[in-house]
């Protein structure tokens, strides 16, 4: 079985930047994620 790397609560405080105004390629960068994986959340 495939093993989540982020939780819920983790997914959501690198989601409050972007609602914030922060550019999408800042925060994958920042976080060591995908482009595809930030859309996908």
């Amino acid at each position: 079985m495939k093993r989540k790397r982020f939780s819920q609560k983790q997914i959501i405080e690198i989601l409050k930047p972007h609602s914030a105004g922060a550019k999408p390629a800042d925060l994958y960068r920042q976080h060591g994620i995908s482009e595809t994986t930030l859309y996908i959340w």
